[in-house]
């Protein structure tokens, strides 16, 4: 592998090549351009009806029952809403249980039930379900908990719940144990013997398929749950869920109902407040703008707040509520940025790292933000990240990873070690004894050595095709279009282009670190590029460059043009 160093020293990233399409498959996808057959054959499509299924808006949803618990689990919940009981809606702090928390809060109340919503403190309680609350719960009378985006791993609260006879649903989309908790109903795709054909619902999806059940159980059509599809659009996006299959026709129609106006009023605000034109909201907005905003009231105090924005019907409440998660998203932004700086300082040699691990006291990172502080390193080192806060008598970590290295697998093996921890492949918290704490930095170390080859801890980008410029033209950006929503699992597809010169190049934003240029290739035929965070190639620009890069519509000042948004450059070769 041929190393190339950017003019800032840093690795260039990896270009990873398609596997070209199968002849058969040509045939299959004749309709198409060659360009559109690579596009699609590179997410897994290979027939001429799958093709048109994810092109066109004929895809169909999951029965809800053929979830492993849903039955057991929706009976439940409606011979609750019988009797006239509380029940307690437990979520977890982020944008995924937040959302599902008030969907799924709001559905049982619009079906008569006594819902009452409970979001833990971050700072206080920690993540999922603790035995604290469910006590406190009881005190209060709560006949039924049901969790969202949590639980799947609380065995010891799952026991405590049941000696208090207080009935426990757990509704959770994160990986099990072996052991899953004694609960009167779990419904997890990933348990074993679950049957549902799609696995990678996140919580709020899983909570919103509760509602189509309940929906039908009451004798309602059941597509009157997709009226709270817009909170299902911005808890899958936001918690980076593969946006395939199953996610991807949810989220789709999520945000046809925010473009069309059938969404919450808190919604609009923040749209209002992080100046996105709702009308056209894409999953990137989301992304980018919603998700970190809801996310910022957990991160720096409580959840609150975000729960209320999107549980309100108030006009008046809900723009206020916009405003304060606008300027706590400000500070935990520079906050973040302040951590990262502190924690790279703790690296005397990170090329020759492995995993990056630092912990630290609470003036040193936060502990609502540590987990965006690791996938900042992730991002710029391309290596595993665990950034931890000390306390008293335990350290609570936040973990974020790469392809090649799944963390909770990894956290599995230091479980002696640990309190409590779970996750995802590629993100992960645990907590973990004070005394304990060097011995398991050194196991991930040791584990981390044993798995990745610190000289192939190179970020790459896979890209969808090469094009010449001519190529760029409507019909393409109309094909895009169907593409959509991209994201993790289905991303916004990637262009290679070589031989081109950049002309009318300069450093852009306030404090001149993106670049802005115009490339033109052999036969004159040129368009405008951002290159984000590359600015320092404008005064050592190679003579020719390949570019890497998404083609886009760029909307400034009521006028539209086409633009390529370059992820990455190389000299040309030769």
């Amino acid at each position: 592998m041929v190393e190339i160093l950017a003019p800032n020293g840093q690795k260039s990233k990896r270009w990873l090549a398609p596997i070209p399409v199968p002849e058969e498959v040509c045939a299959e996808l004749k309709d198409y351009s060659p360009v559109f057959q690579q596009i699609i054959f590179n997410r897994g499509i290979s027939t001429a009806e799958t093709a048109n299924v994810f092109l066109t808006d004929t895809a169909v949803e999951h029965d809800p029952l053929l979830m492993k618990g849903m039955a057991e689990a929706v009976e439940i919940i409606w011979q609750t809403i019988q009797v006239e009981k509380p029940m307690v809606i437990y979520g977890d702090y982020d944008v995924d249980g937040v959302t599902a928390t008030a969907l799924l809060v709001q559905v049982i109340k619009f079906l008569g039930g006594i819902a009452i919503e409970y979001i833990p403190n971050r700072f206080d309680e920690g993540y999922g379900l603790n035995s604290d609350a469910i006590q406190t719960l009881f005190n209060q009378n709560a006949h039924l908990i049901i969790t969202v985006d949590c639980g799947i791993r609380s065995v010891k609260e799952a026991e405590l719940a049941q000696e208090l006879g207080i009935k426990l649903i757990i509704s959770d989309h994160h990986h099990p144990r072996e052991v899953v908790p004694s609960a009167d109903a779990v419904i997890c795709p990933r348990q074993v013997g679950d049957e549902y054909p799609y696995k990678e619902l996140a919580g709020v999806g899983i909570a919103y398929k509760i509602a189509r059940a309940l929906f039908q159980r009451a004798g309602k059509d059941p597509v009157e749950a997709e009226n709270w599809l817009d909170l299902v659009a911005i808890g899958t996006v936001a918690d980076i869920a593969p946006l395939t299959g199953e996610n991807r026709l949810l989220v789709k129609k999520g945000l046809a109902n925010i473009q069309q106006h059938r969404s919450r009023h808190g919604i609009y605000s923040l749209s209002g407040a992080a100046d996105i034109n709702f009308s056209k909201i894409t999953a990137g907005n989301i992304g980018f703008g919603l998700g970190p905003r809801l996310n910022a009231a957990g991160r720096m105090e409580s959840a609150r707040n975000s729960l209320d924005l999107l549980m309100s019907e108030d006009l008046e409440i809900t723009g206020k509520l916009a405003q304060v998660l606008d300027d706590q998203n400000k500070a935990r932004q520079i906050k973040t940025k302040a951590n990262q700086e502190f924690a790279e300082t703790q690296f005397s040699d990170i090329e020759n790292l492995p995993i990056l691990i630092a912990f630290g006291s609470k003036d040193e990172f936060h502990e609502g933000i540590v987990g965006l502080v690791a996938a900042r390193l992730v991002e710029s080192y391309y290596r595993p990240a665990v950034i931890g806060v000390i306390g008293e008598e335990t350290s609570k970590a936040s973990c974020r990873s790469i392809d090649e290295f799944h963390i909770t697998e990894a956290l599995d093996k230091c479980a002696d070690l640990l309190v409590r921890h779970g996750g995802h492949s590629k993100a992960a918290g645990f907590t973990v004894l004070n005394e304990n704490r060097d011995q398991l930095i050194s196991r991930l170390y040791q584990i981390a050595e044993e798995q990745l080859k610190v000289e192939e801890l190179t970020a790459s980008i896979k890209y969808d095709a090469e094009v010449d410029l001519n190529e760029l033209q409507m019909p393409l950006m109309n094909f895009l279009a169907q593409i959509e929503p991209t994201g993790n699992g289905n991303s916004k597809p990637v262009f290679v282009t070589k031989g081109l010169r950049a002309i009318g190049k300069s450093k852009m934003g306030g404090e001149k670190i993106h670049l802005r240029m115009t490339v033109v290739n052999e036969k004159g035929i040129s368009i405008g590029a951002v290159a984000f965070k590359q600015g320092f190639w404008a005064d050592e620009m190679p003579e020719k460059i390949d570019i890497i890069y998404n083609f886009e519509l760029n909307e400034y000042n009521d006028k539209v043009s086409f633009q390529l948004n370059v992820k990455d450059i190389h000299p040309s070769e030769g």
